[in-house]
């Protein structure tokens, strides 16, 4: 993979990310943190609604891509993964009675151009996914 890809493919995630941020606060989410990271793995969005805790998996793709829709990127694997780490931020921060919920964001760019000229996204919220 060349650079500017990798580049342009990062670009385009923190755009995602951004847009799903905007995304939960319009709907009354308090975010706590962003890009939380611990030796098992990164959270993307760590928010709070109505007293649950919720860990919020963020994917973005162009939808012109040949590798499947963004909720469809988010294998067993992955799934297992995000589990682990919520389990460690729970435990970091001593959160063990906490209501928790594991949610997705699925952020899907018409179009293959850059970010910044992708057009207007649709965003998909998974509430419980997994």
């Amino acid at each position: 993979m060349t650079g500017l890809r990798k580049d342009n493919r990062k670009q385009l995630g923190r755009l995602g990310e951004e847009l799903a941020e905007a995304f939960l606060r319009e709907r009354g989410y308090a975010i706590i943190e962003r890009n939380w990271r611990c030796r098992t793995g990164e959270i993307d969005i760590i928010a709070q609604v109505d007293g649950i805790l919720v860990f919020v998996e963020v994917r973005t793709r162009r939808s012109s891509t040949s590798f499947g829709l963004a909720k469809e990127s988010i294998d067993y694997r992955k799934q297992l993964k995000v589990r682990e780490t919520a389990q460690f931020y729970l435990h970091r921060y001593k959160k063990h009675e906490q209501r928790v919920r594991l949610d997705v964001i699925a952020v899907e760019f018409p179009g293959d151009g850059l970010p910044e000229n992708a057009g207007t996204p649709l965003i998909e919220h998974m509430i419980g996914a997994f």
